[in-house]
């Protein structure tokens, strides 16, 4: 957890010290729409939220990079054989707390439209306790994605939609079930 914290710190303070008029900074809430892939669970995207910050810094007119931290929680549903499965006895919902980082490449397409690019790694930080209490923790404490949207760019407001598939396997138990998650993230920020 200090490590994440001492990311965001450094990430805004290169912000604030660099010239006001190619960085800019500001918040952003939305719906994290989260399935994960695998016949543990089921075939459908869970709802969640995220809240966070991002800077963005202009390379030139036409791109930019925009480093993000976000607070992100969803609560997935398991299948029917997640129990054949596995020995968790009466298990129907994973609550799962991801600190996600991520690092897209804007492409402004005009004035209005951004066009992202961009890896994204999430910290997990918080899991059922009915998984730990079970003996083992069920997902790795890391997850590497890949994101691609657009961003809208209205005055000091953004409106953002972006697709991500998981690179990297979740699934901490063994490798009888590979588990890989899919988002859909919608939102809105504010610039400062």
């Amino acid at each position: 957890m200090k490590k994440i914290w001492l990311i965001a710190l450094v990430v805004f303070s290169f912000a604030s010290t660099s010239l006001a008029q190619s960085v800019k900074g500001g918040v952003k809430i939305g719906a994290d729409l989260v399935k994960i892939d695998g016949k543990s669970f089921k075939e459908q995207f869970a709802f969640g939220y995220q809240v966070g910050g991002f800077v963005e810094f202009n390379v030139n007119r036409k791109f930019s990079i925009q480093p993000e931290v976000l607070f992100s929680q969803v609560s997935l549903d398991t299948s029917n054989s997640f129990s054949d499965i596995y020995a968790f006895e009466s298990l129907t919902k994973i609550k799962l707390s991801y600190i996600k980082i991520p690092l897209m490449f804007n492409y402004k397409a005009n004035e209005f439209v951004s066009l992202q690019i961009g890896p994204q790694y999430g910290i997990l930080i918080d899991q059922n306790i009915s998984l730990l209490s079970n003996g083992k923790k069920a997902f790795k404490q890391g997850d590497f994605s890949l994101l691609g949207g657009m961003q809208l760019n209205i005055s000091r407001f953004i409106v953002y939609g972006r697709y991500g598939i998981g690179l990297s396997e979740l699934n901490d138990i063994d490798n009888r079930d590979k588990w890989k998650n899919q988002t859909i993230q919608l939102g809105l920020g504010m610039r400062f």
